[in-house]
């Protein structure tokens, strides 16, 4: 005998469920989380407004318009002290651009060699590496600014023995290779002029990196599909080199090399590199390259051994191995931590402050602050670049870090 009932009803919403129902628990704390946070800016917000500096001057950026007054010793581009302080900003955030991209690349550069060369067999090779990591990552980098600069200020000879003596003999010092002259205050470097079709050589170089990258990809697909082994490092340099060389003798050298030249007191022409620049530079580029050394490491050490075992029984060198069998599957757990180590470089540039160098913090968050009293301005406006490069730079390498990614089936 059966016995027929009736299906359950469904109960009502009850407000315990916001809490107790994991079904609404987690929009139950976000919406307390947002609440929480538009209060704490409210709250910011009407603490800054009843400010009487504030309430007496305005929230105004018309100060941006006003003459800066002050000088700026690296210039990427024209600058005068009566041109205006948005002028003098954005000089500031390209010092700032600069420093922080020239450090990614050597400190990269420092990282992977040092990563690399910690799993050598060889044992003094690896010890100077852990050496390496070891000092350079426990000292704080401000600590290595300031270590850079003083030496680049005190070891590098004056301007004095590169002129000519009164007698007519030769000087004590010349420039290496006619080209590099490095002094106590600078190092002078060749400047790149551009005529008016030069344009057309730098997107043709520009075009011919893409080429590169193409013509590894598709040596790379040869390799995983037939086993065929491309040559790829003299076609790179082929492809790198002779299109543009090409383009600058049919187009009658648009560009040019501008090398520095002694003058009564000091170099003419060139590019000076002055030792604020050079220390941030080199101190940002091997404190973070030890960090950077320890993810390599990490993410080689992450791919079984049994993949080098099996591409040496296929007959192929270390070096291959290495390039073509372990750091592509490394790079999946290296490149999230690398975005960090970009991030903390980017940030880290706020201390050239220390040494001089006229960096965004400087301009905008020093000198341009301090004339003008806004500080409320000056300090959102900080936050703004710092913020929006910081985004940039997570957004691209998000992106490369999707691309190595393992893709599901």
């Amino acid at each position: 005998m059966t016995t027929m009932t009736d299906p359950p009803k469904a109960e009502g919403f009850r407000i315990g469920q916001l809490i107790n129902d994991t079904r609404y628990r987690s929009y139950t704390f976000q919406f307390i989380a947002i609440v929480a946070l538009i209060f704490a800016f409210s709250w910011l917000a009407y603490n800054a407004s009843q400010n009487e500096q504030l309430q007496a001057n305005g929230f105004s950026y018309e100060f941006m318009s006003a003459p800066a007054g002050y000088d700026i010793n690296q210039q990427p581009i024209s600058y005068d002290s009566q041109d205006t302080h948005l002028r003098a900003t954005v000089i500031g955030a390209i010092n700032t651009l600069i420093v922080a991209f020239l450090a990614c690349v050597t400190a990269t550069v420092f990282g992977v060699i040092a990563g690399v060369l910690r799993l050598s067999n060889n044992w003094i090779i690896s010890k100077l590496m852990a050496v390496y990591v070891e000092i350079f990552r426990n000292i704080p980098v401000l600590i290595w600014i300031i270590i850079i600069f003083t030496v680049a200020a005190n070891t590098f000879p004056p301007m004095s023995e590169f002129r000519l003596p009164r007698d007519g003999s030769d000087p004590t010092r010349t420039l290496l290779f006619g080209m590099f002259a490095a002094t106590n205050q600078g190092v002078y470097v060749p400047r790149l002029t551009l005529g008016d079709t030069g344009w057309i050589v730098i997107a043709t170089f520009l075009a011919s990196i893409a080429g590169v990258f193409g013509m590894r990809s598709f040596a790379r697909k040869k390799l995983y599909d037939e086993g065929k082994v491309v040559p790829v490092l003299w076609p790179s340099i082929a492809i790198l080199i002779v299109p543009a060389v090409l383009m600058q003798f049919i187009l009658g050298s648009p560009l040019g090399v501008e090398n520095p030249e002694m003058g009564r007191f000091s170099f003419d022409g060139g590019i000076l590199l002055r030792p604020s620049l050079i220390a941030l530079w080199f101190a940002l580029s091997i404190y973070t390259g030890a960090f950077i050394a320890e993810n390599v490491r990490a993410g080689i050490l992450a791919i079984s051994r049994g993949q080098s075992e099996a591409a040496a029984a296929l007959g192929l060198r270390p070096g291959r191995i290495m390039s073509l069998v372990v750091l592509p599957q490394a790079l999946r757990v290296i490149i999230p931590p690398l975005i960090s180590q970009y991030l903390n470089i980017t940030k880290n540039t706020s201390l050239a402050i220390a040494v001089g160098y006229m960096d965004l913090t400087a301009t905008l968050g020093g000198i341009t602050l301090n004339q003008t009293g806004r500080a409320l301005e000056c300090i959102l406006l900080l936050m703004l670049f710092y913020l929006t490069f910081s985004l940039i730079i997570s957004a691209v390498m998000n992106v490369y870090n999707n691309s190595v990614a393992l893709k599901e089936r």
